[in-house]
């Protein structure tokens, strides 16, 4: 059973997600929160797999609250998954930065919202090809900021790299470069410990900000 925490200062929002994550067996609901405050709380007593997580609430943010959570270390297995609408980049680009697994549109279908909670509880990030390109504007607008570990890369690790942060999953990687999921994944694990990384997400935000990506994807 994958335990999921509720963070929305918007009480029908969250009793909508509530509806949909408990029509299905696997998932269940331990608590609600309406800012920042309480959703560390929440998570400090009940301990959940995955926390969806407004960013913009009164009393202390979405941001803050993350910042809070996965400074602990107890609480660091903790999976963040941003609740986030069109005009919120800035904030989930950061949410990111700071260890969130990612982000979903508040508009996103009942299939989306489960199988996010469930890919996030496994372990994967939780990122939209489409959505990414337009989150990550934030990072490809700014001034470069190369990862000191990015020279370390050999080529295919930086091709995998790249991969990963225009949203593709491990099989899609796999596809992509002509070698198998398992492949794919042993290159995903080698990124991340030599470039430090919590996840996936991470990594994303890496190659954005170290402007691996200005080539590689239309930001129009």
């Amino acid at each position: 059973m994958i335990r999921v925490a509720l963070v929305d200062d918007q009480h029908m929002i969250r009793a909508g997600i509530r509806a949909l994550l408990e029509r299905s067996d696997d998932l269940v609901v331990v608590g609600e929160a309406e800012d920042g405050a309480g959703g560390v709380a929440l998570v400090e007593k009940e301990r959940p797999d995955v926390v969806l997580m407004d960013v913009r609430m009164p009393r202390m943010d979405g941001l803050e609250a993350i910042r809070r959570i996965l400074e602990r270390g107890d609480l660091r297995e903790t999976r963040i998954v941003v609740l986030t609408t069109f005009d919120e980049d800035d904030y989930v680009f950061e949410a990111i930065r700071l260890g969130a697994a990612g982000f979903l549109l508040k508009d996103s279908s009942p299939d989306e919202l489960r199988n996010a909670v469930r890919a996030a509880a496994d372990g994967d990030a939780v990122l939209s090809p489409s959505v990414t390109r337009r989150v990550m504007r934030a990072a490809a607008a700014r001034r470069p900021t190369r990862h000191p570990g990015v020279a370390s890369l050999t080529d295919r690790e930086r091709e995998v790299l790249v991969q990963v942060a225009s949203g593709l999953s491990n099989k899609e990687v796999g596809e992509a470069l002509y070698i198998s999921p398992a492949t794919a994944r042993t290159y995903v694990s080698r990124l991340l410990t030599k470039l430090g990384s919590r996840d996936r997400a991470q990594l994303v935000v890496l190659a954005w900000e170290s402007g691996l990506m200005d080539d590689r994807v239309d930001l129009g």
